[in-house]
């Protein structure tokens, strides 16, 4: 059967109706988008809540959400999981709205502070990391709306070069990235030679972000959740090659269509022996913020993917 797959004629077939479904899934998602701009921002994105509130049971990543909560939350009840399933693809349902809007979504006001629909914890870090001149990594996750977090960096003129993952599908990746490149600085795709760019980045004295809690199969093996998970080490080598702070950052949703921006200060470095900076505990650091993020807020956290996916032994570079 294997080998039946694999004969080119099959593999040509199965190709063609890949791209027809890419294609499809791209026009249905622009026609979506399409009329959610139409309706005012909090009507738009409402709309979308409850439209994946409601599909959540159909959708075809539900299954795989639900084992990853379950075994993060043992002692949750099935109708508990199900309410913060329902959840994240609310949440998954009001970003795809809000992409439409991401230009007009911070509305942040320092003289005015609760008259927007975002309010913004710890400005004096951006303001410390703006005047500073310095070199930073911040990190995040996927919780609330992670998108909005580069807007924010940009409004205090906190030039971010932001590591980001296009979606699998190539028509809809090229939707996101038009979306995205209306509001933000500068964008890295996660490839080959991303790394390097970052890095350029960072002998240029400017900041960098990156999505924290995303399998890395060749990475460090980190405790997330409370099971063995593979994490990226990117954070941690590019503050230990440019000895550079790292400061967590997250958006949380909150009622009535609003957001809470935290950016947090410096966190402590963990140091070997020899008084360089220890990549693995390091990472593992991260993965502790990360998980206290998930924890507070499960129905935030985009658990659509197979974060705990472990092939064969950690890597030899890591298990040294």
């Amino acid at each position: 059967m294997a080998r039946f797959i694999r004969h080119p004629l099959v593999e040509r077939q199965l190709l063609r109706i890949k791209v027809a479904w890419d294609w499809t899934v791209a026009k249905l998602v622009g026609l979506f988008l399409h009329y959610a701009k139409k309706l005012p921002p909090e009507k738009s994105t409402s709309a979308a809540e409850r439209l994946g509130r409601r599909l959540a049971p159909i959708m075809p990543r539900t299954s795989l959400a639900r084992r990853n909560i379950t075994a993060a939350f043992p002692e949750k009840s099935k109708a508990e999981v199900d309410e913060i399933v329902r959840g994240v693809w609310g949440n998954v349902g009001r970003t795809i709205a809000e992409y439409v809007f991401l230009d007009r979504l911070f509305d942040f006001d320092v003289e005015n502070p609760d008259a927007g629909r975002i309010e913004v914890t710890g400005i004096e870090h951006f303001v410390h990391l703006r005047e500073s001149g310095k070199p930073v990594v911040l990190f995040t996750a996927h919780t609330g709306n992670w998108e909005i977090l580069p807007i924010a960096a940009a409004a205090y003129e906190l030039n971010v070069t932001a590591l980001f993952r296009p979606p699998n599908n190539p028509y809809l990746a090229k939707r996101v990235l038009k979306a995205r490149r209306t509001a933000m600085g500068h964008l890295v795709p996660s490839r080959a030679g991303a790394a390097w760019a970052l890095a350029r980045t960072l002998e240029q004295n400017e900041a960098v972000g990156l999505l924290a809690d995303q399998a890395f199969t060749k990475g460090p093996r980190v405790t997330f959740m409370g099971r063995e998970a593979s994490a990226n080490p990117l954070a941690a080598n590019l503050a230990r090659q440019f000895n550079c702070d790292i400061h967590p950052a997250r958006c949380v949703r909150l009622p009535g269509g609003k957001f809470r921006l935290e950016l947090h200060g410096a966190i402590d470095l963990p140091k070997k022996a020899d008084g360089t900076l220890d990549v693995v505990a390091t990472t593992q650091k991260i993965a502790d913020i990360t998980e206290s993020w998930v924890r507070e807020y499960p129905e935030q956290w985009l658990w659509l993917h197979d974060r705990w996916k472990l092939k064969g032994p950690p890597p030899t570079k890591w298990s040294r």
